[in-house]
């Protein structure tokens, strides 16, 4: 049994305030043809289909079209909503497309969504449970002790009816304790949306979403496939691919993935400003048209310094400038690690310096509500 596992697309993200819809339709294309190439039994996307809850019509048509290329060729694809996703407005049309191979789980209800697949080693039970968080898990087990992520996952794979005789393949999208994040992911407070790794034993493989790098957690059968473009320049130096799971007898897996290039690569460039208008390439790859974050080492700033390294860099994101003057400020305001804190965290540490006194667990949850809401595009 081959099995393709994609996740977090991110239809219609923005980066830097540069759209990624060429580059993530040129990405799709890229990936058809390895399906194409590898002839799987299946496809897993574990979640994050889209960027936003309402994404926008050029997006929605990206992954329409995406779709129907997938129904043309033969095979089963199985797909959940992630945290950036709208579950129910993900699932429309979901009966009518299940005629072409094509499934999508709805939002959770308490009750697993589970497809079988077979081959010369016997049967497969595909199980699809999109992402969840504790109220959600609670509220169709209320007798159940939930009062964390890993025992909301626990619950919902507790009540799942898993035949321990064949293989078991889990597409979830969740954080797993241990995964090492990147800089276009949100973070949570002290890591409370961490799900131990622990729960997933009864599976034979787990296609996870929700992380950006590719990797594997505590076994390679417990895997994130990565985005299969970088949106964060903290990716710069990853290799974005398509993870292959192939299974034959049950406890035989075999993981590989195939690599990805991009339409546009994403490079970190470093140096003085009459080094950078000189420089044509980085590793051996041209940079015109890539897109590049530049730290300036001038002493002095440059003036217009963003138009004039835009005619050599035609997709400059953003400067930055590492010098003398701005590490002293960096220790003056003790602004070292804040791009590593989560909005709560943020919120929390202004609370305390106006306060003198640290939030409620209340005020958290309320506060922590509110950003997914103003996230989510709700509030």
């Amino acid at each position: 049994m081959k099995l393709i596992h994609l996740s977090d697309l991110h239809l219609g993200k923005r980066v830097n305030e540069y759209s990624m819809l060429e580059d993530q339709e040129y990405i799709l294309k890229k990936i058809l043809n390895i399906i194409d190439s590898e002839q799987p039994d299946g496809i897993l996307i574990a979640g994050d289909i889209y960027d936003k809850s309402v994404p926008s019509v050029e997006a929605v048509e990206l992954f329409d079209d995406f779709l129907y290329r997938l129904s043309l060729k033969n095979l089963q694809v199985y797909i959940i909503s992630g945290n950036h996703d709208s579950p129910e407005r993900l699932a429309f049309g979901n009966r009518l497309m299940e005629k072409s191979g094509i499934h999508i789980c709805s939002a959770y209800n308490g009750e697993e969504e589970v497809f079988t697949l077979k081959d010369e080693f016997g049967e497969v039970d595909i199980h699809m449970l999109p992402f969840v968080k504790p109220a959600n898990v609670r509220h169709f087990f209320p007798e159940e002790t939930i009062e964390s992520y890993t025992d909301a996952i626990s619950v919902a794979i507790h009540h799942m009816e898993i035949r321990k005789e064949c293989r078991n393949i889990l597409i979830t999208h969740q954080f797993v304790t241990g995964a090492e994040r990147s800089d276009s992911e949100e973070i949570s407070v002290g890591g409370t949306d961490n799900v131990d790794a622990s729960v997933f034993a009864p599976f034979d493989y787990v296609a996870l979403g929700h992380i950006h790098r590719p990797q594997n957690v505590t076994s390679e059968k417990i895997r994130y496939c990565g985005t299969p473009l970088k949106y964060s320049f903290s990716e710069a130096k990853d290799e974005k691919s398509v993870t292959v799971a192939e299974l034959q007898e049950k406890g035989t897996l075999k993981v590989r993935t195939v690599a990805l290039q991009p339409l546009r690569d994403m490079v970190e460039l470093k140096g003085t400003f009459d080094e950078l208008m000189l420089r044509k390439s980085y590793e051996g790859t041209t940079l015109q048209e890539d897109y590049v974050g530049v730290t300036l080492t001038d002493e002095e700033d440059i003036p217009n310094a963003m138009s004039r390294l835009g005619v050599v860099y035609h997709n400059i994101m953003k400067i930055a400038y590492d010098n003398q003057r701005t590490r002293s400020r960096a220790q003056i305001d003790g602004a070292q690690g804040v791009e590593k804190k989560s909005p709560l965290e943020l919120f929390s540490d202004l609370f305390e310096l106006q306060n003198s006194t640290s939030m409620s667990e209340e005020q958290k949850n309320f506060v922590q509500d509110l950003i997914e809401k103003i996230q989510e595009g709700r509030a």
